[in-house]
């Protein structure tokens, strides 16, 4: 971990906090500003994340400009980080991770989820593991195209990425944007920088804290 390093204390959900599109999100401060991996200037393209859990489970919350939102994969596990996506980096535990989980949400609704393997902490050569898909994983996207923004909600259910008996209260995690204007230059945004340029997010000595109290 860097200086540059984010750390977050994720609040518990509000009494009966189990829908998708939950319409009180505004109650749960949201993490800070996205920034571009380099940690040079924050994004053009913000996007607003929120978090919040129970015994149960992970509540994700992305609100996302977007100025021209555009999608063509329609199918789960597809390549949709090469279009507009956000995403999701966890691994259990305070140390830098080389096992780690990916998800991935494009504004249409498709989900990217996988298992990485990562032994150098760094990226390459990284196994990308597709074949395991997050079991009781919910989520939903919204567009609104005319208001040039969409959201995400993602519910990620804890037995499904850490035993109940051995669950730890601290987290390494990022959540990363890719933006890509179709006549202006992509942007790779995150909440806790990867400090690369090239923009590379799979860089989990970089990935921010998360305190589960």
């Amino acid at each position: 971990m860097s200086a540059s390093t984010h750390d977050y204390t994720v609040p518990p959900a509000p009494d009966g906090w189990t829908a998708l599109n939950n319409p009180h999100w505004n109650q749960i401060a949201p993490l800070s500003p996205f920034v571009l991996t380099d940690n040079s200037r924050q994004a053009i393209y913000q996007t607003t994340t929120s978090l919040c859990y129970d015994n149960q489970a992970l509540y994700i919350h992305f609100h996302c400009e977007d100025p021209d939102i555009w999608g063509t994969m329609t199918k789960r596990d597809e390549p949709i980080y090469n279009e507009e996506v956000v995403e999701i980096f966890l691994a259990p535990g305070i140390e830098n991770p080389t096992h780690y989980y990916e998800f991935e949400i494009s504004p249409d609704g498709v989900l990217f989820d996988a298992k990485i393997v990562n032994p150098g902490s760094d990226r390459g050569p990284i196994e990308v593991i597709t074949e395991w898909d997050c079991p009781g994983i919910q989520w939903q996207t919204k567009r609104q195209d005319s208001d040039s923004q969409w959201s995400a909600d993602v519910i990620i259910p804890w037995e499904a990425i850490a035993p109940a008996d051995s669950r730890p209260h601290i987290w390494r995690a990022n959540f990363t944007r890719i933006e890509r204007p179709r006549k202006a230059e992509p942007e790779f945004s995150c909440w806790s920088p990867t400090l690369t340029n090239p923009a590379n997010f799979h860089k989990p000595t970089e990935f921010g804290v998360l305190r589960f109290t």
